[in-house]
């Protein structure tokens, strides 16, 4: 039976986690509801009522546009070729969701600790060190290599050099600065141009043939991805996200304060030093997937926190990961039906991304 199974098996383990999701929707639906009459028309709290009705009608928008980019030109009247369109875009489709997720969950929790909204976790160099290995690889062993070309090794080099690099960085120095969270910005920043400036280096001697099939590496791709990575990233997340549990909920206290916090008796220092390490592994995986993408985080953690208007972090959370969903999958579609796959997604995140940074120091008070 295995055999028959064999060349079905990623299909074999998607089905069970979307029934896993299929209960834990059925499950949450009357959570919600309760969460309405209880403490919205009960307490006549209208934000709450308002902030849940955004959060269920983003989710049926997500899934909307879910089927619009698994149908949209997909011949269900030619069963082969539906069956393999449909191959090739639910895989899409999952490393999309995940991405969104890892990179709206972190860059929420990540503005949260610096108490600052125009930051994103970028900042922690971790495209740039992305960029920096993919170049190294290729101008140390070159681009026909086995490390070059073998999606699972470069993907397994990419996460295991980010995540313990960078767990080790700013574990020690957050420690040697008295766990002073603002010197981790100073410190990602001058990575990031350290890392910047060997790359460029290795780049200028670099064989241009080599640099050409280089350059396709080095920016977010969701054209050819690795389904065999899906499995494992969601393992990563999942076991994250219980580790990490605790000290989510303990986001809404972190952010009054140092001297607040501890006089609530939280962990300070620890809980933030736990969850720096969440949002560099967070970062790492999507990262490691499908390549940096730029301001992504900064638009969908400030249009979360735009729309729903809550301090409840956990909310906020869900509320980011669902408008990068949306937005991944909606620039998706823009790239391939409309560009044809001549314009990546990265770029429209990055013009939307800058223009919307500006936005928010120039004209939105209290955006910072």
């Amino acid at each position: 039976m295995l055999k028959y199974l064999k060349k079905y098996w990623f299909f074999c383990l998607l089905a069970p986690l979307f029934m896993v999701g299929e209960v834990a929707m059925d499950l949450l639906q009357p959570d919600l509801m309760a969460d309405i009459v209880d403490n919205g028309v009960l307490k006549s709290d209208f934000p709450l009522i308002i902030n849940v009705g955004i959060r269920m009608i983003l989710t049926v928008i997500v899934v909307a546009v879910c089927g619009v980019y698994l149908l949209l030109n997909a011949h269900p009247e030619k069963p082969k070729l539906f069956r393999y369109i449909l191959s090739r875009r639910i895989p899409t489709l999952m490393v999309m969701l995940i991405a969104a997720f890892s990179i709206g969950s972190a860059s929420i929790i990540f503005q949260s600790i610096i108490n600052n909204r125009i930051v994103t976790p970028c900042l922690l160099g971790m495209n740039s060190m992305y960029t920096l290995v993919h170049t190294a690889v290729v101008f140390v062993v070159g681009s026909g290599s086995v490390l070059a070309t073998n999606a699972n090794l470069s993907f397994a080099i990419d996460l295991l050099v980010m995540s313990v690099s960078a767990t080790f960085v700013y574990s020690y120095m957050f420690k040697k600065t008295g766990n002073n969270v603002l010197y981790v910005l100073l410190i990602g920043t001058v990575l990031s141009s350290f890392f910047g400036s060997i790359q460029s280096t290795m780049i200028r001697v670099m064989d241009p043939n080599e640099y050409d099939t280089l350059l396709t590496t080095l920016v977010a791709d969701f054209n050819n991805v690795n389904a065999e990575v899906i499995v494992f990233s969601l393992l990563i997340l999942t076991a994250l996200t219980v580790f990490l549990w605790k000290d989510l909920m303990l986001l809404d206290v972190i952010t009054l304060g140092k001297d607040q916090a501890i006089n609530l008796g939280v962990d300070y220092d620890r809980t933030v030093r736990r969850l720096l390490l969440g949002v560099v592994l967070c970062i790492a995986v999507a990262t490691a997937m499908v390549g940096p993408i730029s301001f992504l985080g900064l638009i969908i953690a400030n249009l979360a926190r735009q729309f729903l208007k809550t301090y409840r972090h956990v909310e906020l959370i869900v509320g980011s990961a669902l408008m990068g969903m949306l937005a991944i999958i909606a620039g998706q579609l823009i790239s391939q039906h409309v560009f044809s796959y001549a314009v990546p997604i990265s770029t429209f995140i990055t013009i939307g991304g800058g223009i919307y940074f500006l936005y928010l120091l120039l004209f939105k008070k209290g955006g910072i």
